[in-house]
């Protein structure tokens, strides 16, 4: 993509709402209607003494991947193209992986969809962690490139090159651990350089190797946490660049400004953007704290572009703040996310 992307359309179509249930493997969850305003009686209720976080039930992030999870017999696996980008200008003296997956299926007669992860080597990427992968901070929470191998192979999924992209280091040990601390300063800001970064720096080389599609609607973007939120920005600010938005309890808190979000959207004109928003009823609670507490903003988030009519959906478990959750059913998310790309497909839920 090139520096000068173009900007937002002026008068970007309005996508009708729609809010499904995530499946099988994990506990029971929910997705939160209009009429249910109050938090959930399985939230997180508060513990004794002034400003403490609120006690969290046992149990409450039991969650597991289920098979399409997991790598099967007979299902053609993909490729990686792997590197590391140490050259940025718009994050300077930052070093990161970037990691191509390319899935079997990928002919490079025809062009095929795009989805950037954030975190992507660090939680998205692998299918499990070696010593390697631990020296370097990677887990395997999503086993995204076998739940890519899976579904594409059975055509739930079009052909999808994703790129996996680590937040910014400033340094790395010697055993190959990497600090990040970039990260929050990339994924939390409210601005538009992130969007920068990976449209000048990160996918201008893999454009250029890969048969890509250029069009919104074959392009996603996702995270989880800060990742979620930058992921968002992304999209919210190039709604022609990227038309759906992976969103595992984002942060759309007062890390670096995020709480603003529920009110632009209820301000501004409606972007063309499909939104998955995942969360739990237990991530994050601070109710004497509001704009610091995840779980109030990801439901204030979802009523927003409820209500302005975004293709919206909404899936609320019983989780904290982490992937486990998301990561169980990131197979359905994903259906969701790219249904209309799947002729004849039917959408993940009931």
């Amino acid at each position: 993509m090139a520096a000068n992307a173009p900007k937002p359309p002026a008068h970007p179509m309005k996508t009708p709402f729609r809010a499904l249930l995530a499946l099988a493997f994990c506990l029971p969850v929910s997705v939160v209607h209009a009429a249910e305003i109050t938090p959930p009686a399985d939230a997180a209720t508060p513990a004794r003494g002034r400003g403490a976080r609120p006690a969290v039930p046992p149990g409450a992030d039991d969650y597991v991947l289920g098979p399409d999870s997991q790598v099967h017999p007979g299902v053609p696996q993909g490729t990686w193209d792997k590197s590391v980008w140490d050259k940025s200008e718009i994050y300077p003296k930052t070093i990161r992986d970037v990691w191509v997956y390319v899935p079997a299926q990928y002919d490079p007669r025809q062009p095929a969809c795009l989805m950037v992860f954030q975190d992507g080597p660090r939680q998205f990427a692998i299918r499990e962690r070696t010593p390697e992968d631990s020296r370097a901070r990677r887990t395997a929470e999503y086993c995204a490139s076998t739940v890519l191998d899976n579904l594409i192979a059975r055509k739930e999924l079009p052909v999808i090159i994703a790129v996996f992209v680590n937040p910014g280091s400033f340094a790395i040990k010697p055993n190959g651990n990497p600090d990040f601390a970039n990260r929050s300063v990339e994924y939390d800001t409210v601005s538009d350089t992130y969007s920068q970064f990976l449209a000048r720096e990160i996918l201008p080389p893999i454009e250029r190797k890969y048969n890509i599609r250029k069009d919104a609607a074959g392009r996603a973007i996702g995270g989880i946490s800060s990742g979620a939120i930058c992921a968002f920005t992304v999209a919210w600010n190039h709604p022609d660049w990227f038309s759906k938005v992976l969103s595992d309890v984002g942060s759309f808190t007062n890390i670096r400004g995020g709480q603003v979000y529920p009110q632009l959207v209820r301000e501004a004109a409606p972007k063309p953007i499909r939104v998955h928003l995942q969360d739990g009823t237990n991530d994050q609670r601070r109710p004497e704290t509001p704009e610091r507490d995840w779980y109030l903003q990801n439901k204030l988030m979802y009523e927003a572009l409820r209500d302005k009519g975004y293709d919206v959906q909404y899936v609320l478990g019983h989780g904290i703040h982490s992937s486990k959750h998301g990561a169980s059913i990131f197979p359905d998310s994903m259906r969701w996310l790219w249904r209309d790309e799947v002729p004849g497909a039917k959408p993940a839920g009931p």
